[in-house]
C-alpha cells in the first residue's frame, strides 16, 4: 500500500446479532440494506467464554449470501479447523492468543487463496501482532471483550487502531484495519477517524428499525 492511500470503508454486519429463526430472510434484508460483507464469529468456549456456531452454520449462511463472508475464528486451534471454513470464506481471521503456530497457520490460509487476518483481544498489546503484519490482509482490533454481542465500546482500543494505521503507512503495507465490538454511528465515526476501514456492527444494525439507515449512519454518509 502506498503511503497516504486509504481503503474504502466496509460495513460487515455480524450474523451473531441476527434472528436465526429467519436467518436467510435476515441475510437478504441486511444485504439489501447495504452490507458489504457478513461477519461470522466462530467461538469454541475456550479461547472466549461462549460457544456460537461451526462450519455447518457458515455453510447455511453462504447459501443466502451474495456478499463476501468474513470468518473470525475465536478458537484455540485454528490450524486444525480453518480448512472446514475455506469453501465459503473470503477472509479467515485468527487470534494471536491461539494455541498454534500462528505464522504457519496464516501462511496456510493465504496459500489456499483466502485472505488471512490477525486479531487482538483488548488485553493483548499491539506488539504481539507486529511480527505478522507483512503477511496478513487484515488486522482486527476487538473493541469489546470477545464472546458476547451488545457490549459497550472500549475507546482505549483506538490506540491500537492508530498503531495499526501508523505501522501500515510506515512499512507501506496493504492490510485492512477492522474493528469489532460496540460499533454504531458514533463509535464508527471515532473508529474511522483513528484509521479503521472495516467496521463490524451487530446489534446496531440487526436491531435497527431501518437497517439501511443504520448502515449509512455507521458508514458516515448520513
Amino acid at each position: 500500500m502506498l503511503r497516504g492511500m486509504t481503503h474504502p470503508t466496509i460495513i460487515a454486519p455480524s450474523i451473531l446479532a441476527a434472528d436465526w429463526g429467519c436467518l436467510h430472510e435476515q441475510i437478504r434484508a441486511v444485504q439489501e440494506a447495504g452490507a458489504d460483507w457478513l461477519h461470522l464469529d466462530v467461538m469454541d468456549g475456550h479461547l472466549v467464554e461462549n460457544i456460537s456456531f461451526g462450519p455447518a452454520f457458515c455453510d447455511c449462511v453462504a447459501e443466502a449470501a451474495t456478499v463476501p463472508l468474513d470468518v473470525h475464528l475465536m478458537i484455540t486451534r485454528p490450524d486444525t479447523f480453518w480448512p472446514r471454513f475455506a469453501k465459503v470464506a473470503k477472509n479467515i481471521t485468527i487470534h494471536t492468543e491461539s494455541s498454534c503456530d500462528v505464522a504457519a497457520t496464516l501462511r496456510a490460509i493465504r496459500a489456499a487463496g483466502i485472505g488471512c487476518g490477525i486479531t487482538l483481544k483488548p488485553g493483548t498489546p499491539f506488539a504481539s501482532v507486529e511480527p505478522f503484519l507483512a503477511d496478513v490482509d487484515l488486522v482486527l482490533v476487538m473493541t469489546v471483550e470477545p464472546g458476547y454481542g451488545g457490549q459497550p465500546f472500549i475507546p482505549e482500543m483506538m490506540e491500537k487502531v492508530r498503531a495499526a494505521r501508523d505501522a501500515r503507512e510506515s512499512r507501506e503495507l496493504g492490510y485492512r484495519i477492522e474493528v469489532d465490538g460496540g460499533i454504531n454511528a458514533v463509535t464508527g465515526k471515532v473508529s474511522i477517524g483513528a484509521g479503521a476501514d472495516t467496521l463490524v456492527a451487530g446489534t446496531s444494525v440487526f436491531a435497527a428499525p431501518d437497517m439501511a439507515a443504520a448502515i449509512r449512519a455507521i458508514r458516515g454518509v448520513d
